[in-house]
């Protein structure tokens, strides 16, 4: 009976050796594909969040000024054509 729960221990030991190492090649397999990525995206030319809202802020503004020069020029045009 004792050889029987000494081979049940090894089979427990053996399984819980496994796990880990299964979690360790889980881990490293983790890393490793973080790696790649951030690799791959530091490759590519993108701009941070910060950036592009900058930039959104600033198109927003631009088109809020052209929109006010485009009413302002119909409204010079139209005081041309009635003081004709």
């Amino acid at each position: 009976m004792q050889t029987r729960n000494k081979i049940m221990d090894d089979i427990s030991q053996l399984m819980t050796n496994a796990m880990g190492v299964a979690q360790g090649a889980r881990e490293e397999a983790e890393m490793a594909m973080k790696s790649l990525m951030d690799r791959w995206l530091a490759d590519r030319d993108l701009v941070t969040r910060e950036e592009f809202d900058a930039v959104r802020a600033m198109a927003q503004k631009a088109r809020e000024e052209n929109e006010a020069l485009a009413a302002r020029i119909d409204a010079l045009e139209a005081a041309a054509k009635s003081g004709k």
